[in-house]
């Protein structure tokens, strides 16, 4: 009796059966895979605010304190200033001079601060754009 030899035992066997899953089941696996993505993806956006959020408080309360050292010196300053002044004309007139170079820091500095804000971007983008493609490959995932 010829014996097989293991190639040809091989070639000669069934392929084992692969339990196939129906388009329900399927479907049903990558739905519940879409709402596990964007589930991660919201808790991504979640914790880039936070992060941004903590470091943007930290600077905000350095700026707070400079800004208040800063108003202090400016007090003084100014008082130096309207005294000084105060030397050559009349105290009033004086004060009023000190007072409108504020008035004229402060329309410079409001009009800046305000440009700046325009620049600040509140929504975290990379989160956004990958959001966006999720929600794309959802509607056509064979693209």
């Amino acid at each position: 009796m010829a014996t097989m030899s293991p190639l040809s035992r091989a070639r000669t066997a069934e392929p084992a059966a692969v339990p196939e899953e129906s388009t329900g089941q399927l479907l049903s696996q990558i739905t519940s895979d879409l709402q596990v993505l964007f589930r991660q993806e919201l808790e991504l956006a979640k914790a880039e605010l936070k992060e941004e959020g903590t470091k943007a408080g930290k600077a905000a309360g350095m700026f707070g304190g400079a800004g208040f050292a800063g108003y202090m010196v400016l007090l003084f300053l100014s008082l130096a200033a309207v005294f000084g002044l105060a030397q050559v004309m009349d105290e009033g007139w004086a004060a009023l001079i000190v007072a409108a170079l504020w008035a004229i820091a402060a329309a410079v500095l409001y009009r800046k601060g305000r440009a700046g804000m325009r620049t600040v971007s509140p929504k975290p983008e990379y989160t956004v754009q990958t959001l966006k493609e999720d929600a794309e490959w959802a509607r056509h995932p064979t693209k």
